[in-house]
């Protein structure tokens, strides 16, 4: 159903999201690094596989060599996709020198590295649990190269 005021009003409330999230990170960048890393999903996912996720770059090979099953599931699989994203950025947060969270203005979570680059790290997570590629050790190792 096509509601054009409706559609005004998401725009108007996800850049106030943004900008919301944008502000927590700049008060508390800490606070966001701890809340991003929940990942709940992915961990109890991984964890049913015999897996613990301990925040580590050996942590990302490990789940790139899980079975996809989650695949199985395709009300699971964006939300999985999106943990998988927020868990490769708090690896890359947590062990590359001089990286941060940072918010788009669309309130879109990405990785600044100290280079300046960003990593949409969100993304990345969705295509490797849609497709397996990239790979998200192969993501962290590109950026531990920046």
């Amino acid at each position: 159903m096509n509601i054009p005021f409706l559609d005004n009003w998401r725009k108007r409330q996800g850049s106030t999201q943004g900008h919301a999230l944008a502000a927590a990170v700049e008060a508390d960048p800490d606070g966001v690094t701890e809340l991003l890393a929940e990942c709940e999903l992915l961990r109890v996912r991984a964890g049913q596989q015999g897996l613990e996720l301990d925040d580590t770059p050996a942590s990302l090979s490990a789940l790139d060599q899980l079975p996809p099953r989650w695949r199985d599931d395709p009300e699971e699989l964006p939300w999985l996709g999106n943990d998988a994203g927020l868990y490769l950025g708090t690896v890359i947060v947590r062990t590359v020198p001089g990286a941060a969270w940072d918010i788009w203005p669309s309130g879109q979570p990405v990785v600044r590295l100290e280079s300046g680059r960003e990593i949409d790290v969100v993304a990345a997570g969705l295509d490797w649990a849609m497709t397996g590629s990239p790979e998200l050790s192969q993501v962290y190792a590109e950026s531990a190269e920046n």
